[in-house]
């Protein structure tokens, strides 16, 4: 059975690259535009193994979108993994502080990012 990856992203470039990236690799990505299609997704999908979040998204960015997934105890444990535009002092910490299990900032370093899922999905 394939792992499934939810990507929560607004912009469609990101997700095609990132959906190409986690599928050379043997994922299946769920790719998302924002969060009430991510809640949808979440509903469809109940196996999606981590999430990969935008955090600067229009509506509801990952900031106030972490905290609510996990007030549901059906997500208080899915791994999520933050990703930022641009890396900034102090943005990991924020990042984590919003709930998030783990960062990363885009350019995304394939490399690393396998790492990350690896690690949670093992």
């Amino acid at each position: 059975m394939q792992k499934k990856v939810l990507i929560v992203d607004d912009d469609p470039r990101n997700t095609f690259a990132l959906s190409a990236v986690l599928k050379a690799r043997g994922y299946k990505p769920l790719a998302v535009s924002n969060m009430k299609e991510a809640f949808s997704m979440l509903e469809q999908e109940p196996d999606v193994g981590i999430i990969l979040m935008d955090m600067m998204m229009p509506d509801m960015d990952g900031y106030e979108a972490i905290p609510v997934l996990r007030g549901q105890p059906a997500y208080r444990q899915l791994p999520i993994i933050a990703v930022t535009a641009q890396a900034m002092t102090g943005d990991r910490e924020k990042c984590l502080a919003a709930g998030a299990d783990d960062y990363v900032s885009k350019p995304i370093d394939v490399t690393i990012l396998a790492d990350k899922l690896n690690r949670y999905f093992n």
